[in-house]
């Protein structure tokens, strides 16, 4: 496995072009959810990508401080064909990595589907949220401390 972290300037346009075409795949045609796909976070965000030995990807976040000064990470994503794999947990614990790295010291709080909150409890997250509707799919929000 690889882990490759790249602010959007850092990218090709041929990698930032693979990135959009799997998250749109994920988050609007497969779950069904017409919003804004890219946005303004995509500019200052650092985009984790993991890909296997044959440099396919297999998986990807993206990290960056929110306009209320929380840092988060999201849009989490293993392609299809790579599901099934535990690449989930591996993404998500290189991305806790690369978060705690980039944004020392400091809590991570996401906005977890909610049919994922044990997933990300294994992981240290708590919840600190009744679960809400976000575009049309249950959420909650979750922390988990910052490393010292």
């Amino acid at each position: 496995m690889k882990t490759v972290v790249k602010k959007l300037d850092e990218m090709t346009a041929p990698e930032w072009c693979r990135l959009v075409e799997e998250r749109v795949k994920v988050f609007v045609v497969e779950q069904d959810c017409a919003y804004q796909e890219v946005d303004q976070d995509d500019y200052h965000a650092a985009h984790l990508m993991l890909y296997n030995d044959a440099d396919q990807l297999i998986g990807y976040t993206r990290i960056y401080r929110r306009a209320d000064g929380k840092v988060t990470f999201g849009r989490v994503l293993v392609p299809m064909q790579y599901r099934k794999n535990h690449y989930g947990r591996q993404l998500v614990e290189q991305t806790i990595k690369a978060t705690h790295r980039l944004f020392p010291g400091e809590a991570i709080q996401i906005q977890a589907q909610a049919y994922l909150q044990k997933f990300y409890e294994s992981l240290g997250f708590r919840p600190i949220s009744d679960v809400y509707p976000e575009d049309g799919i249950p959420h909650l929000d979750m922390v988990l401390k910052g490393e010292d």
